[in-house]
């Protein structure tokens, strides 16, 4: 017996989402030009954050926020082993907002970032060097509960793997939960998924700067004014 429940574009979000965070996290490790890089995937992690908002309510049955995010009587029926369903469970659903709340204010605030050496994010010159700092040094506290989520999100598919005899990693690459009954994932067809991919898309371009004007340029022969 097997339910389908993960829908295609949500196991590309996730997978997606995955390989871009780690690139990220060794992108500013490494530092140097790569930082150029660090700044694009923080472009494409907003994007697919945007896209995963956007699907959460346009979506498919279980990838829907009204689904699978509920109140604390469901997370106590949860925590006394009461609770049956399929998808993200109560505390499931927790760790999910924290994970799209923590990546979407680490995406934000690099936007304004810079590294004090060559790197600034694309919406520097929106706010200045003293905001700027303030908003790295956010940014760069971000990162620690970034990596304490991910580390609780990994520790929870070890624990129901092992404890529970239950593959959680398995259905989202395929989609299906084996030995799950209940209604398969219904809804999120191609034209709610193109009007999802299109807003991400908008609010990229929006967190790119490209809009914003460019610096003027001295004439030949003429150095720039050092402020």
């Amino acid at each position: 017996m097997r339910t389908y429940v993960w829908d295609l574009p949500t196991r590309l979000f996730h997978w997606l989402l995955v390989i871009c965070v780690v690139a990220a996290f060794v992108t500013v490790k490494i530092g140097g030009n790569l930082m150029v890089w660090h700044g694009r995937l923080g472009l494409a992690i907003l994007g697919l954050i945007t896209f995963r908002i956007v699907w959460g309510f346009v979506g498919s049955t279980y990838a829907r926020f009204a689904t699978f995010v509920r109140g604390p009587a469901a997370i106590r029926a949860y925590l006394a082993g009461k609770w049956q369903g399929l998808g993200h469970n109560p505390l499931g659903a927790l760790s999910v907002l924290a994970l799209l709340g923590c990546l979407a204010l680490q995406a934000g605030t690099g936007l304004f970032a810079n590294d004090d050496i060559a790197f600034e994010g694309y919406l520097y010159p929106l706010v200045g060097s003293a905001l700027s700092t303030r908003l790295t040094g956010i940014h760069q506290l971000l990162e620690k509960g970034l990596l304490l989520l991910v580390t609780l999100h990994v520790g929870a598919i070890a624990f129901y793997a092992r404890v529970k005899q239950q593959n959680l990693v398995k259905p989202m690459l395929t989609g299906w939960a084996e030995g799950q009954s209940g209604e398969s994932a219904r809804g999120g067809g191609p034209i709610v998924f193109l009007v999802a991919v299109l807003i991400a898309l908008a609010v990229v371009w929006a967190a790119s700067g490209v809009w914003l004007p460019m610096p003027a340029t001295p004439p030949a022969g003429q150095a720039a004014p050092d402020f």
